[in-house]
């Protein structure tokens, strides 16, 4: 894989590109940094995500409607 890093540009609302400035400069680390972890750690939630799709694939879908009606069966609602 190329380590090269890549530019792009990224348009902030004002008062987070503020509260990015200040943990920037508090943790010593460049906004690049940080929002690069960030989008790390989006991507790897959105894997795991997937991962328990695939893992739950093989249950049943139920609809919404028939679990209220089986809670009610049951007497917990």
């Amino acid at each position: 894989m190329n380590n090269t890093n890549k530019r792009s540009t990224i348009y902030f609302d004002p008062a987070v590109h503020r509260a990015l400035q200040l943990k920037a400069a508090e943790a010593d680390r460049s906004i690049s940094a940080l929002v690069n972890d960030a989008v790390k750690l989006a991507l790897t939630e959105d894997f795991e995500d997937l991962s328990a799709f695939d893992e739950r694939d093989a249950e049943p879908n139920l609809s919404f409607e028939d679990v209220v009606e089986d809670l009610k069966r049951s007497g917990k609602l």
